[in-house]
């Protein structure tokens, strides 16, 4: 990582924003933090393919990044895409156009190593004391899961069943939605995706964390103290309140829930699934609460660089 001594950086290009963020010597006060708005969702076809005017939104962010970072004196982030370009069936071509216009080639983690990289994060946030941990992750694309009680998870999923996801494969957005049986199936169906997937592991005596917007509006739903307040607040989110709202949730359209406390505009329409798959991820692995942990994938690999310097895969910069 070439800059100042002990500085690293990443910009982390997701679905609703390109996010840069600089450190020296920790995550928790960032020498540097810019977002560019992105609306990739809205740049996706039928299949899932990102389309030109997306293209161009990755480009415009990852051109800014860098403006931002030369002016700080950064010489180098670690850029990286998350799901929504990583599993468009595209994928290789939106990274090559990107790369081909700015000199930047964004990389992309298996969903495994985004969920290892969570739990590394989590791990950090709460310590040791908390002893066997299972890290909860609701993306937009997927969904990634991680368990263990050392420094290194000893279990690992990603899953194709973000919010995003969801919403599209059970059309959330439309009838479905206020139609209980049909709500009902799609409870099943991410439910039962979710008990397959973890093949038997018995995870009811570790501690459940949250590691994602998804699980941090869900607990401001439902009580959580607001996130202006500051990341040292205890907050969680409980199964008895998720499943009260699950419902209402599902009689409201988007621009209603984007009123309601933790529920942003942009999310809004994808609000729904994601409180449907964070029940699922409760009920399917034994847990009645999770704690809420403010950092994820993109502090965790910013543990990394800081941890393993330039020896480290990720530290090849743009």
């Amino acid at each position: 990582m070439s800059g100042r001594p002990g500085q690293v950086g990443v910009l982390d290009v997701g679905c609703f924003s390109a996010h840069l963020v600089v450190v020296s010597g920790s995550p928790l006060h960032p020498v540097l933090s810019h977002k560019t708005r992105l609306r990739l969702d809205q740049a996706l076809d039928r299949h899932n393919r990102l389309r030109p005017e997306g293209v161009n939104q990755v480009v415009n962010a990852v051109r800014t990044a860098h403006r931002i970072a030369e002016r700080a004196g950064v010489s180098g982030i670690v850029p990286f895409a998350t799901s929504i370009i990583r599993d468009a069936p595209n994928a290789d071509q939106v990274i090559s156009e990107v790369a081909r216009r700015t000199g930047t080639e964004l990389r992309v983690l298996p969903g495994r190593e985004e969920a290892r990289l969570a739990y590394r994060a989590a791990r950090q946030w709460f310590g040791w004391h908390l002893g066997p941990m299972l890290v909860l992750d609701v993306g937009g694309g997927t969904v990634e899961l991680a368990a263990g009680e050392d420094v290194e998870p000893s279990l690992t999923r990603s899953l194709p069943l973000g919010a995003r996801a969801v919403t599209r494969r059970l059309d959330l957005d439309r009838a479905l939605a206020r139609d209980h049986r049909g709500l009902a199936r799609g409870q099943v169906l991410v439910h039962d995706r979710v008990v397959a997937a973890l093949e038997g592991a018995s995870l009811s005596d570790h501690r459940a964390v949250g590691c994602s917007k998804v699980f941090q509006q869900l607990a401001r739903l439902a009580g959580a103290r607001p996130q202006h307040e500051g990341p040292f607040v205890p907050r969680t989110l409980r199964l008895a309140d998720l499943r009260g709202w699950i419902p209402r949730l599902a009689r409201m359209p988007a621009p209603k829930r984007a009123r309601l406390p933790g529920i942003s505009r942009h999310r809004a329409g994808q609000s729904l699934a994601g409180a449907l798959v964070a029940e699922a991820l409760m009920v399917a692995t034994g847990h009645d609460e999770v704690r809420i942990c403010p950092w994820s994938t993109r502090e965790g690999l910013l543990l990394s660089l800081i941890g393993t310097g330039d020896d480290d895969e990720y530290c090849r910069v743009a």
